[in-house]
Formats: structure tokens, C-alpha cells, sequence
């Protein structure tokens, strides 16, 4: 019960409001994520499943071994804030590892670069469809998201919709290239019209290029800021989860120009102090480590072509071939269910579980599958599928 300004809890007490933007953000693909029986084939969580490789679990070992447990710099230790620089240089982005701030996670990163840049009110432009989180991170500092479709034949930049979508309120522009949900990779042109876009209308870039190691299209990952007129006005926030098999770990970074940097740092110190100081010697030996992770992606990209085969093949589905990361986005509208039904369906008679595309603002009518499993369950997934489409 309420009293117009809290919650009357029956004894006579009132709890006093919460924060009412909470109102609006939602909860994303957690309503679809709880874990299934053992007998359903899960097609929806987003993470490798591969062990972190043994290095870096020794790494972190021996630095509690070392004691190493106290209090350090916040930023992260010197080592790790030259690794991530050296890292970045791979992708021709250069930083000042003084300009290096790791933190909790690749989202937290996100989360500090819409801190550091956008004020109330601020409009953001949101590549649709997107990770759920960007839209709900963006109501929690009371900023706004713009969602822009994206082309649907090949999920790549609409650039008449965005010069459409600007306001005198736009600030800046998300970009997520290998993406979640769609699996597109940004072509080199495509960036560099988004550079352009962003020069000529004055915005901020928040470049998440945390599926950068994953990338099966015959171009590679652009950053942004490694092309003229970028890295001024570029935020790159990147980590471990994905290409390092390291999502529990929660570690990410975020680089960019010292002057904005100078505010992550402030934002990070009063949020986070610091990552678990341990964690600092093994995620800079991560960050070494070629085999490991040449290992995976060659996987995950042997995956890419067995399920694009498979899912090709499947009544009413029609789905473009991944480019990176390790998820294929299905346009289910042919098979007469909307997504919603499809996923509920499929779960409950085919015991495969799926993400429906209506959790995000722009995904109606798509289905978001991850192959971040075996092959094994790959050919058996996709098998449920087709049995249970064409018994309809």
C-alpha cells in the first residue's frame, strides 16, 4: 500500500520511495537465461565454454601465494595498464597507459563512459538491436537511448535512419562491432562513415569492442579511434569475458583521450577503488597469451559454419551468416509464430531454449541463438528444431 510518497508496510511504517527511473529499466534477456533441466539444450547464454586457460588460473594462484591482497593503485598496477596499451596497438589504437582505467567488467567500462560523457537529458544513439544493457544503463543516469534500426538483410549501419534519428540533444553514439545480439562486424568503410557522422555532428563514440578477438568476416575489427578524427572523441571499453574465457572474472578496460580518462578515474575511485588486486598478474599474462586464444576463436568460427548450415535448412527461418562473436539472429516471422511463441514452443516441445528478439527494442521477430556450445549440441539443438517445425 502507498501513501503517495512510500510503501505502508501493514504495522503502521512507511519505506520511503526509490529512485523512479529504476521504473524504466528493464531486466534484458534474464527472464529467458534461468538455467533448464538437463534434458533442454541451451541455445542463450553468451560466454565461451571453455575453461580460462591454465596460465592465467596460475597466474592468480601465485599472487595469493604472494599475499598480494592489499589495497593498490586504482587505475590497475602499471604492468596491466601497459598490457592493455600494448594490447589496443594491435587494432592501431594507441593510448597512454596512463589513460588506461580497469574495471569490474567490460560493462562497468560501458557504464563509466556514458558517466563520464552525457548529462541528464542527453541522447544517445543506439544501433537496434542491441544489448539490452546499453538501453538500461543509459535510463539509470537518466540519459537518453536513441534506438536507430539497422539495415535488416545483413544488420550493418543504416546511415540515412541515424542522420534521421539527430537532435540538438544527441551527445553520442553506441557502437557494438562484433555484435550482440545480430553477430555483425562493421566493415572498415562503415566506421569510417561512423567517424564522420560523429565529426560532423560533434558526438562522443562509446566503441564496446569486447568480441574484437572474434571476428569470421574476411575484414577485420576498426576501432574508431585508430582512424583521423576518432580518437579524440572515442571511448574504447573492451575485456576478458569473451575472448579470454574469463566472464566470471569480471574484468574489462576502458581507454581514451587523458581529459575524459581524467573523470573515469574520478568515477572509478569513488564507484570501485580498483579490480581484486590478485586478478592484476593474470590478466596481464592473459593479455600474452596467442595459443590459447588463436584456439578458441578457430573453434568458435568452426562452430559459425556448422550452425549457419544447419539453421539454413530449418522451415521459415531465414538468417544471415554470422561475421564474429558467437551468436546467429534469426528472423522467425516466416514460420507464423511471433518470437515470443517461438521461444515459449520451442522450450517446451522441442526442450531447446532460445532468446526471443522482442527483449530488446528492434528484435521482434527474431530469435537470438548462441553457439557458444558443442557441436554435439549444435547438430542436436538444431535437430530438435527441425523435427518440431516440420511435425507442425
Amino acid at each position: 500500500m502507498s501513501n503517495g510518497h512510500g510503501l505502508f508496510d501493514g504495522m503502521g511504517f512507511f519505506m520511503p520511495e526509490i529512485n523512479r527511473s529504476l521504473e524504466h529499466v528493464g531486466i534484458g534477456f534474464a527472464a529467458f537465461l534461468a538455467p533448464p533441466g538437463p534434458e533442454v539444450i541451451r541455445f542463450t547464454v553468451g560466454q565461451p565454454d571453455f575453461d580460462t586457460p591454465t596460465p592465467v588460473v596460475e597466474a592468480v594462484k601465485a599472487a595469493l601465494d604472494r599475499g598480494e591482497t592489499a589495497y593498490t593503485r586504482t587505475q590497475g598496477s602499471v604492468e596491466l595498464c601497459d598490457a592493455v596499451a600494448e594490447h589496443l596497438t594491435i587494432h592501431d589504437i594507441k593510448v597512454d597507459p596512463e589513460d588506461v582505467v580497469v574495471t569490474p567488467g567490460c560493462k562497468q567500462a560501458v557504464l563509466y563512459a556514458m558517466m563520464a560523457t552525457l548529462d541528464v537529458g542527453d541522447e544517445v544513439l543506439v544501433l537496434s538491436p542491441a544489448w539490452p544493457s546499453y538501453d538500461g544503463m543509459l535510463k539509470l543516469i537518466n540519459a537518453v537511448p536513441v534506438h536507430v534500426p539497422v539495415n535488416r538483410k545483413n544488420y550493418h549501419p543504416d546511415f540515412n535512419a541515424l542522420e534521421a534519428a539527430i537532435t540538438p540533444k544527441t551527445k553520442a553514439i553506441m557502437l557494438n562491432s562484433p555484435n550482440n545480439p545480430t553477430g555483425a562486424v562493421y566493415t572498415p568503410e562503415e566506421i569510417e562513415r561512423i567517424v564522420q557522422f560523429a565529426i560532423k555532428h560533434d558526438l562522443w563514440i562509446i566503441d564496446d569492442m569486447i568480441y574484437a578477438t572474434l571476428v569470421w568476416a574476411d575484414y577485420p575489427y576498426t576501432s574508431p579511434a585508430a582512424l583521423p578524427g576518432g580518437a579524440e572523441r572515442t571511448l574504447t571499453v573492451g575485456g576478458w569475458s569473451k575472448g579470454w574465457a574469463m566472464t566470471g572474472w569480471r574484468l574489462g578496460w576502458i581507454a581514451g583521450p587523458k581529459e575524459v580518462m581524467d573523470g573515469v578515474k574520478k568515477i572509478n575511485v569513488s564507484a570501485a577503488t580498483h579490480v581484486a588486486t590478485f586478478m592484476m598478474p593474470a590478466a596481464t599474462v592473459a593479455l600474452s597469451l596467442e595459443e590459447e586464444t588463436s584456439m578458441m576463436a578457430a573453434s568458435f568460427k568452426e562452430r559459425r559454419n556448422l550452425i549457419h548450415e544447419l539453421l539454413t535448412d530449418l522451415p521459415g527461418v531465414v538468417v544471415p551468416r554470422p561475421e564474429g562473436a558467437f551468436y546467429a539472429f534469426c528472423d522467425i516471422s516466416g514460420t507464423g509464430m511471433d518470437d515470443i511463441e517461438f521461444a515459449t514452443r520451442a522450450l517446451e516441445e522441442a526442450k531447446v531454449q532460445l532468446i526471443p528478439g522482442s527483449l530488446i527494442e528492434g528484435g521482434a521477430g527474431f530469435i537470438r541463438i548462441s553457439y557458444a556450445t558443442s557441436p554435439e549440441n549444435i547438430r542436436e539443438g538444431v535437430r530438435r528444431l527441425s523435427d518440431w517445425l516440420n511435425s507442425m
